[in-house]
């Protein structure tokens, strides 16, 4: 998967610029047969919207572009169209300098990373937040200041259409934006797409559409199409009334995938039932940042061919080195000869090494190839000395598959940055933690706080992880056997979940057989969504 600054390096050079079919929807869903509107393009490139604009005998009073890339702008100047103005200038500046306003702005704006701003584009940027009383972080992307800023570009009634990352929906860095388009908005129509748009990068986008128009609502609703040529069959009246009741409290917007009825189920539920999350009994953290797992993470040949059994510890840093939710000292050995990677080398500091010849060639084997030179290993005191070991009772696999998997910590392994640590309160049964994860309400809410990548990948941080509900009960204990034995033996995660939920969610939480089946359906239907994506 590349990085989203590989792909917009490719997006400045004209790589992957808006699909013509999308361009033309976004103008048709927002001029809708008026004939007066003042346009706004904050980020044109080559002019893809502007073309649109006239390949569809669009009437207007004008269209404003706004283009960084000189080259790009000089193509966008080309194409002939009346009352058309197209400005060399970075957007945040012009957004911050013009005293101009607009009925509809449109476009893809660049997918950049705060670092990758010179300096006088971050306060321009900055300045943006503080007028929508948004605070400005260094994990903001320019496409958040650019729907931001363009929102206050607006005229009193106005719309918004953009094309803009999936992450939108789920991302943590996004949370004050939702939650600013939720109150500034009155209409939002989310338009997503089965298949990716930009497939080279794996970049899952939704087309956010907004109208602001004077009344007390807010409602909000999401489609999702096949691919963007469904968009040419698609009436835009059908986005003229959306449904849904906008949640202000919600963290993310995954929930507007899912029918009103889903929605309020799962509102409703953590209050209703008192439900805990795994934050509350646990604190859950990222794996051991080695600066290079290749490097210090071994399989046992190359422990013994150093000689660095005294240090050598056991770990574990892949998903497919753990078949269960129980990871115990046969698991762990059972890798060892397999030559899995199932060691961490833990060096101390240089002067407490005594000459151990064994790790002396080792190290010089490590500079020999650069790994000393590495971003974290760089600025070590000692680049081999590993910061932050520590243990704990559970791990959390970071990427997920089918569904995400919180594993019991018996073999006492350490893990990288590829899993989470799980630190469990002491008066916590371990065992009935870990199963109490088992049940369909706490995958569900693990779609829901997590996020999804393409190639059907579900990643959750830390944070996301301690907010997923949590319905546990000391006599869940009973249950992880069970559910290890199914495991091991290859049953489904349904076979599983016929078993857990009848224990963990009836009997433990007084859920009815509609609840469950709605729980399960639920978390059926956001995984069956992420896991195409994979396809």
């Amino acid at each position: 998967m590349k990085l989203i600054e590989n792909a917009t390096a490719e997006k400045l050079r004209g790589g992957f610029y808006t699909p013509e079919p999308i361009a033309s929807f976004i103008l048709k869903w927002g001029i809708n047969g008026n004939t007066d509107y003042e346009i706004l393009e904050p980020s044109c490139g080559d002019g893809v919207f502007l073309e649109q604009l006239k390949e569809n005998n669009h009437k207007f009073e004008s269209v404003t572009a706004i283009e960084f890339d000189e080259i790009e702008a000089e193509k966008a100047d080309k194409i002939k169209l009346k009352n058309k103005s197209v400005i060399n200038s970075d957007f945040h500046l012009y957004c911050n300098e013009t005293t101009e306003r607009f009925d509809l702005v449109v476009g893809n704006p660049p997918y950049i990373r705060y670092q990758y701003f010179d300096k006088e584009q971050q306060a321009e940027a900055d300045k943006i937040f503080k007028k929508a009383n948004l605070k400005y972080s260094k994990l903001t992307n320019a496409w958040v200041s650019f729907v931001v800023g363009s929102s206050l570009l607006l005229k009193e009634k106005g719309k918004i259409g953009f094309v803009i990352p999936a992450e939108l929906l789920q991302v943590s860095y996004a949370k004050q934006l939702r939650e600013f388009l939720a109150h500034f908005y009155n209409k939002i129509n989310i338009i997503s797409f089965e298949k990716l748009v930009f497939p080279d990068i794996q970049q899952e986008v939704v087309l956010l559409l907004c109208e602001r128009n004077g009344s007390n609502s807010h409602l909000i609703e999401h489609l999702e199409l096949r691919d963007a040529s469904d968009l040419e069959n698609l009436d835009v009246n059908r986005l003229k009334s959306p449904s849904k009741k906008i949640d202000f409290k919600s963290n993310k917007w995954t929930y507007y995938f899912l029918e009103q009825e889903e929605i309020d189920f799962l509102e409703n539920i953590a209050t209703k039932r008192k439900i805990p999350t795994i934050g509350d009994y646990a604190n859950v953290e990222v794996g051991i940042t080695t600066g290079a797992n290749n490097y210090f993470t071994v399989p046992h040949s190359t422990v013994a061919f150093y000689r660095l059994e005294e240090f050598a510890k056991p770990m574990v840093g892949r998903s497919v080195q753990v078949n269960s939710v129980v990871f115990t000292k046969d698991d762990w050995f059972k890798n060892q000869q397999t030559e899995a990677k199932a060691n961490l080398l833990v060096f101390p500091s240089k002067e407490k090494l005594n000459g151990h010849t064994g790790v002396k060639d080792y190290l010089q084997y490590g500079e020999s190839i650069g790994i000393n030179k590495g971003y974290k290993t760089g600025i070590r005191d000692d680049w081999f000395v590993i910061p932050s070991i520590k243990l704990s009772d559970a791990l959390f696999i970071r990427r997920n598959n089918l569904f995400p998997r919180l594993i019991l910590n018996e073999a006492n392994a350490y893990t990288t940055d590829t899993m989470h640590r799980v630190s469990i309160k002491e008066t916590v049964n371990k065992n009935a933690f870990t199963a109490s994860f088992y049940n369909s309400l706490s995958l569900a809410f693990s779609e829901i706080v997590g996020r999804s990548y393409g190639g059907g990948v579900l990643e959750l941080m830390p944070s996301e992880a301690e907010q997923i509900l949590l319905p546990y009960q000391s006599q869940n204990a009973d249950l992880l056997a069970t559910i290890d034995k199914m495991m091991r033996d290859k049953k489904s995660i349904d076979e599983i979940l016929k078993i857990t939920n009848k224990q963990i969610l009836k009997d433990g939480y007084g859920f009815s057989d509609k609840e469950i089946k709605l729980a399960d359906s639920i978390w059926k239907k956001l995984s069956a969504r992420r896991l195409n994506r994979g396809k």
